[in-house]
């Protein structure tokens, strides 16, 4: 039987037709991955806790703060043990990261004025990070990803405001006491986030230098020793 060019094309049309839809499918496969959709669940828990926190609902709060950290905990885990770590997660999860904790901040600060110089570390560190990522861009140079000790600081900001709102809701402590523990905890917290900025800076600095392999080593090395 004679195929006509008319036929011929129409199946080289469908073939490219399959061959997109499955293309589609493929990256829409990468972008709905488990990681990704704990990020964007992070992303959604935030209104949550601002909406029940300021309101007095303080163990609702804390749950939703609760909830926020353990899906931060394991979405790294899960893109790195599956083989699931994607362009749109390197984004989205510092996105989540850095929304969770500056909505929940400053919350705290509304209800507590003395840890105002806290948020205000909290600004001037994420602010200087993002001044950092914006420059490499513009130099056409990619930002390193997320190191254990950002990952160390972010953990310890979700275990002190936890304790704080947990505290603050039962209301077990003494004005007096309650101020000692959320400096405590808010003042080792700073530290942690202070050596995360200075650590990520170098990295920084040699990717703008072109030694960024070398230094993200060395950075490895000093946590392995």
């Amino acid at each position: 039987m004679e195929i006509t060019g008319k036929e011929t094309g129409n199946r080289m049309g469908n073939r490219k037709d399959s061959q997109s839809m499955a293309q589609e499918k493929r990256e829409l496969k990468r972008i709905l991955t488990i990681p990704n959709l704990m990020s964007a669940a992070r992303i959604l828990l935030v209104p949550f806790f601002a909406a029940f926190y300021l309101s007095g609902h303080v163990a609702a709060a804390a749950g939703a703060l609760v909830l926020s950290g353990l899906t931060d905990m394991l979405d790294g885990w899960v893109a790195r043990r599956f083989d699931q770590v994607t362009e749109l997660g390197k984004i989205l999860d510092p996105f989540a990261d850095k929304l969770t904790q500056g909505v929940v901040a400053v919350c705290i600060a509304l209800r507590f004025p003395a840890i105002r110089p806290f948020l205000l570390l909290f600004i001037v560190k994420e602010l200087s990070m993002l001044c950092c990522a914006g420059l490499l861009l513009k130099k056409h140079k990619r930002p390193c990803a997320a190191k254990w000790y950002g990952k160390a600081a972010t953990v310890m900001f979700y275990i002190s405001i936890a304790v704080i709102v947990i505290m603050d809701g039962a209301g077990l402590m003494k004005p007096d006491t309650f101020n000692l523990w959320a400096h405590i905890l808010l003042g080792l917290t700073a530290v942690m986030m202070v050596y995360a900025a200075v650590r990520y800076f170098r990295i920084f600095r040699a990717i703008l230098r072109g030694t960024a392999p070398e230094a993200e080593k060395k950075e490895d090395n000093t946590w392995s020793e």
